[in-house]
């Protein structure tokens, strides 16, 4: 199995060196394509108005000056366009990507580039508390769970356009509670804090914190599975049409329809 290693943290970050190790239990046909800096938040963006360039490290090893979504493109389409991919893992991130965390994440967004372009695609995160922060996240529970979760995932046909995100529990591993399949959360975007602070020159700042989680009956979505110390792992899909407002859509402007066809 040819495996595709990238992420968002960089190329050089922890949380990559650790997925590689972990992939090689699971294949000795490792490929890494990762940014050369640190991408988190880049989304699904891709870099159109200047040029990417990319590095070569070693045997199967390149950076790419650009985004997450870049460096998948940049694999899939150049560097492994010969010989391509059959598992695209994304990760490991330094931090949780949760509920509508997967539409900012470029960890996510790097697996939703593989899942348009046909391959099996994974993301894989580690959520931390507040005691381990920066360098010192600690990725235990990523390191003893990540095989287990893998290895039946692999060998699992996703549906087309579809792709996994995973995430592990800020906990120790002997704490960790399981693997729990789920949905996607949501947090209360209404109650998203702003905190504004003024630097030493007078200017204002902000940082932005995030809202409390939504809570749902029998904690079925990824932010109850990783607060109840579950690994979460949530199906994910890129048909973003919501099916349910089509139907009155049409209906709505059926008589918009009806007049340019008279006129």
């Amino acid at each position: 199995m040819r495996i595709l290693l990238t992420n968002d943290d960089g190329v050089n970050a922890r949380g990559l060196k650790l997925l590689e190790s972990v992939a090689r239990t699971l294949s000795d046909d490792i490929w890494i394509v990762a940014p050369t800096e640190e991408q988190s938040g880049a989304g699904h963006s891709l870099t159109l108005t200047q040029p990417v360039r990319l590095r070569r490290h070693g045997e199967r090893r390149f950076s790419v000056t650009g985004t997450p979504t870049d460096a998948v493109m940049l694999a899939l389409a150049h560097v492994m366009k010969d010989s391509p991919p059959d598992v695209i893992l994304s990760g490991i991130n330094r931090g949780a990507n949760l509920a509508e965390d997967v539409t900012y994440s470029g960890t996510v967004s790097a697996a939703m580039e593989g899942a348009l372009a046909g391959v099996r695609s994974i993301a894989l995160s580690q959520a931390y508390s507040r005691e381990g922060m920066g360098d010192t996240v600690p990725f235990a529970a990523a390191e003893a769970w990540a095989e287990r979760v893998l290895a039946p995932l692999l060998e699992f046909e996703t549906e087309p356009r579809t792709l996994i995100n995973i995430n592990f529990p800020a906990m120790a591993p002997e704490d960790v509670r399981g693997v729990r399949v789920c949905r996607q959360g949501l947090r209360d975007y209404g109650r998203l804090r702003i905190v504004q602070r003024t630097d030493p020159r007078g200017y204002d700042y902000y940082w932005f914190g995030l809202g409390p989680m939504v809570e749902t009956p029998g904690h079925l979505t990824d932010l109850e599975a990783i607060a109840d110390g579950y690994v979460s792992v949530t199906p994910l899909h890129l048909d973003l049409t919501h099916e349910g407002s089509v139907e009155a859509l049409h209906k709505r402007l059926a008589a918009t329809s009806e007049d340019a066809t008279a006129t």
